[in-house]
């Protein structure tokens, strides 16, 4: 029985960032190519056929529009590209009915880095987990307070509602697509064609506000916040940190609210995660001696913790993002009650 070809669409508008475009699509292209069959049928949809000068002034051209769309029938998969333009294409409401129209029918429904504000937008986003470029993760969550915002994830599937964080996390959540529908094996040929990780190992904090916290926090927070970085695991408390800087622990509060937009508590948090995290890809196969290693609790609570900041279970995160001998080495702890 002949199967036909999965159609895929991406979105593209003046000023949209064009490895959003041409970094999923060649995803598809490459399985295409290298499964020696057309499993992908690829079209680039604007508000009218034709050029699409995109932000690095490269010129894309669009195949379709919507009413074009619309006659050939709603497509497998529909995502919306990010970019500078993303922010004109919400406040005149470009792509919003389109989107609106189409998204029923459509099995996967998604966007890279900046396009997630077309999604949320258009209302699409609701009661759904969501992620973007870091750098408007805040912005996200504050415009659309119903959407449930994931600042560290490389990508999030909700329930049929695909987002993912800046520009070549596209390429992450396009490889993960290929994989759902083909299986790892074609999948990582894509991933070693294009010279990349089929899973890319952390998450996008690695890249993120998150390390660039110690230039925003300003010469009067700085000693404290480069302590923490040194020792995440170290005996902190509040009364301690102000200590350091010769503050009182509200006044403490408040710098870190001004400069870094957390509380210390959060902040500390974060930092112990991350260096957990490193631990749990290495090998580490016991969520009670991370939890008591790194002052994060018993097992459940840096279970709910981990779920909270990463959205994902520190036992399916370890799955994704270790070898396959570290992998079936956790697995087997796992069976013996270590984690």
């Amino acid at each position: 029985m002949i199967i036909p070809p999965r159609r895929v669409a991406l979105i593209a508008y003046p000023d949209c960032q064009v490895l959003d475009v041409t970094g999923p699509w060649q995803v598809f292209a490459s399985a295409n190519v290298l499964a020696e069959s057309p499993l992908y049928e690829l079209s680039l949809v604007a508000r009218g056929a034709g050029s699409v000068v995109t932000n690095g002034g490269l010129v894309l051209q669009a195949n379709l529009d919507w009413q074009g769309l619309e006659r050939t029938g709603a497509p497998d998969t529909l995502l919306a590209a990010g970019g500078s333009g993303v922010f004109d294409q919400c406040r005149h409401r470009y792509h919003i009915d389109g989107l609106r129209g189409m998204a029923a029918d459509v099995r996967r429904l998604g966007a890279i880095c900046s396009g997630a504000f077309l999604l949320a937008e258009a209302g699409l986003l609701e009661g759904h987990r969501a992620t973007t470029h870091w750098r408007h993760c805040q912005q996200l969550a504050d415009s659309y307070p119903e959407v449930e915002v994931v600042a560290d994830a490389l990508y999030i599937e909700d329930r049929g509602r695909y987002t993912s964080a800046g520009v070549t996390a596209g390429i992450d959540l396009a490889l993960s697509m290929v994989e759902a529908d083909q299986g790892p094996e074609l999948a990582g040929r894509v991933a070693r064609e294009l010279v990349m990780f089929l899973h890319r190992p952390g998450g996008q904090s690695q890249f993120s506000e998150a390390l660039l916290s110690q230039q925003r926090a300003g010469t009067r927070l700085r000693p404290l916040v480069e302590a923490l970085h040194a020792n995440p695991g170290g005996e902190h408390d509040i009364t301690s940190m102000a200590e350091r800087l010769a503050v009182t622990p509200r006044h403490l509060s408040r710098l870190f609210r001004r400069q870094l937009g957390t509380s210390p508590g959060e902040y500390l948090t974060r930092l112990r995660l991350e260096a957990a995290r490193g631990e749990l890809v290495a090998g580490e196969p016991s969520l009670s001696r991370l939890a008591a290693r790194w002052r994060l609790g018993g097992a459940e609570q840096f279970r709910r913790l981990f779920q909270r900041y990463y959205g994902i279970s520190p036992s399916l995160y370890r799955t994704r993002f270790t070898s396959t001998t570290t992998s079936t080495a956790l697995t087997a702890d796992h069976h013996r009650g270590l984690s």
